[in-house]
């Protein structure tokens, strides 16, 4: 990507502000998350043609079932519509779908949904998309520790654990993007984002696109990520 040569491997979205958006416009919330679907829509054709590799996204985390049913439900139908209408598109993009959360308690309807993109996009190869669904992560910590548990597994170091995680297999995330002007991580990527770049944006997310996830990389790109190292004088 011009003016950013250190394009990270693995970016996280924190998609936040569809709310605010809707209500500085006098419209229902359900519409704010309509227009955020145009803003990932815009943000996963943006994040292919910058070289990419993976874009995970915080869709739904396991909090969120405790907002209105009106509003939970109309986010179920969203993303069952967002998926059946643009998995084809994803397909001739070469993006792999996969989700990444706990699957208890998720209706069965949108279940099936789940595994339908995941096998329509497995050949893809281009990118990863990486929707983030029923996802806490202090609730992977904990699912991940059960499992290891339930195979007489011991946990005695940080790999002993990651291959336990809902995804072991992807990059951590190299940055992690939040909108809306909130500074706060909000239980997402807690053992993987360890060493992640953040960067905070006031941009509400329906308004969010290329412009601002360049300027996201371009702050990246001039970044020194020190994993802990102390500075050398």
């Amino acid at each position: 990507m011009e003016g950013c040569v250190n394009v990270p491997k693995h970016v996280a979205l924190i998609m936040d502000g569809n709310g605010r958006w809707a209500r500085k416009r006098g419209l229902p919330r359900l519409l704010g998350h309509r227009a955020g679907i145009a803003a990932l829509e815009r943000t996963v054709r943006a994040a292919g043609e910058m070289g990419i590799g993976c874009l995970s996204v915080y869709a739904f985390s396991t909090e969120n079932w405790n907002r209105p049913r009106l509003e939970v439900a109309g986010l179920m139908e969203l993303l069952r519509h967002y998926a059946r209408k643009k998995v084809p598109d994803l397909v001739k993009n070469g993006v792999r779908v996969r989700f990444c959360g706990a699957r208890r308690g998720v209706p069965d309807e949108v279940l099936r949904i789940i595994d339908w993109s995941e096998t329509e996009t497995a050949r893809c190869g281009r990118m990863t998309l990486v929707v983030c669904f029923n996802y806490g992560g202090r609730q992977e910590i904990l699912d991940a520790i059960a499992d290891a548990q339930s195979k007489g597994e011991t946990i005695a170091g940080e790999e002993d654990l990651r291959k336990h995680l809902y995804l072991p297999d992807i990059p951590d995330p190299d940055l992690i993007i939040r909108t809306s002007g909130e500074l706060r991580v909000s239980n997402f990527w807690l053992w993987q984002g360890s060493y992640s770049e953040y960067y905070f944006t006031d941009t509400l997310w329906p308004d969010f696109g290329t412009a601002e996830l360049k300027k996201a990389l371009q702050s990246y790109a001039r970044r020194e990520r020190r994993y802990g190292r102390v500075e050398e004088f």
